[in-house]
């Protein structure tokens, strides 16, 4: 981990964290100091009895010193919002490159 001067960082700057944990797949890492966050939800259907997959994304946000690419597995953790529709912080890259991206 590289040092940052980013505030919200929970490493380097003033971010507190919350006890809940996720895990996802980057999809997208375009925008500044954000991240697109693909995960799996496993949905029962009962008349089949039978799962199905669905995806939902969450945006969270990406210190300098995490610099989370697309494709990357992270860890996020809950925060305080840190935007409208942020309320995630990546913490850790948990993986490289694996796979496609959704």
């Amino acid at each position: 981990m590289k040092p940052c001067k980013d505030g919200n960082c929970p490493f380097h700057g003033n971010l507190k964290l919350k006890k809940r944990r996720l895990s996802g797949t980057v999809s997208s890492a375009r925008m500044r100091r954000t991240v697109n966050v693909s995960r799996e939800q496993r949905i029962l259907i009962p008349k089949y009895e039978r799962f199905a997959k669905r995806y939902y994304s969450l945006k969270a946000h990406n210190p300098d010193c995490i610099s989370a690419k697309e494709g990357d597995e992270v860890i996020l953790a809950e925060c305080r919002p840190v935007s409208k529709s942020k309320h995630f912080v990546a913490i850790k890259k948990s993986g490289g490159k694996s796979g496609e991206v959704k």
